[in-house]
């Protein structure tokens, strides 16, 4: 589960799950860009963790591209792309979501990982090396009530893993995907609408290990898919949900 002389590339770096996966990374060996629409952030990050920073809208194609020409000739090479940035639509009936926060929510959960490829495949392909994590969740598994365009999204980026992992294949690419369950990030108030003492207990009652994911769990479960560790191991879709989506 090591990352020695690794390079990857962590958008949604700057909080939560992203942080987590940065830090791992960083302790297991590997050279960090840490990318983030808070540059600011993503910049404290990095300075904490000794890796790179670059600020970026996932959602937008020449941010994108601009984030893959920085990180390429910060480190010369990449070797793991995680696609971690994601948001949500507040908890609410299907059809009360407005066009403008489901534009949002397709744009930076589904939109971004084609963008990326676009941007980071070829230059993987060229060296017929590399391994992609897609930060998915258990919506994508086992859909809650209300948040039916963050769950669809969700689903979409598993069905992508997989399709990915099948083309790529043949190139030396891994892909492969994580299911957290809700986690101490700053998505956690959004999906539970408020946050109180009485819904936490709510959430926390479906949760057979009975507590949040945190971003340490993430930063494990990635650090090994990611290495050279799990090298026979592709288009999976990993729930790290403490027995939620049983």
């Amino acid at each position: 589960m090591q990352l020695d002389g690794k390079t990857a590339l962590v958008t949604g770096g700057a909080s939560g799950f992203g942080t987590g996966i940065a830090r791992a990374f960083v302790a297991a060996g590997a050279q960090v860009m840490v990318a983030d629409i808070n540059g600011d952030g993503a910049q404290a990050v990095a300075d904490e963790i000794g890796g790179s920073a670059v600020e970026v809208d996932v959602s937008n194609g020449a941010s994108v591209q601009a984030m893959a020409d920085h990180t390429l000739a910060a480190f010369g090479h990449l070797d793991i792309l995680v696609n971690n940035a994601g948001i949500t639509h507040l908890p609410q009936p299907l059809d009360e979501v407005s066009e403008e926060d489901f534009d949002r929510v397709l744009a930076v959960n589904a939109k971004s990982v084609y963008l990326t490829a676009r941007s980071l495949v070829p230059h993987m392909k060229s060296r017929k090396a590399g391994a992609i994590l897609n930060v998915a969740s258990t919506a994508g598994v086992s859909p809650r009530p209300r948040l039916n365009w963050y769950n669809a999204s969700k689903g979409w980026m598993i069905t992508a893993t997989k399709a990915m992992a099948v083309e790529l294949a043949p190139d030396g690419i891994r892909v492969n995907a994580i299911n957290p369950v809700a986690g101490e990030t700053p998505l956690l108030k959004s999906f539970m609408g408020e946050d109180t003492p009485e819904i936490r207990a709510k959430f926390l009652s479906t949760i057979p290990l009975g507590r949040f994911s945190t971003p340490e769990d993430m930063g494990a479960a990635a650090t090994f898919l990611c290495s050279d560790a799990a090298s026979m191991i592709t288009g999976v879709a990993m729930e790290v949900d403490g027995g939620r989506c049983i």
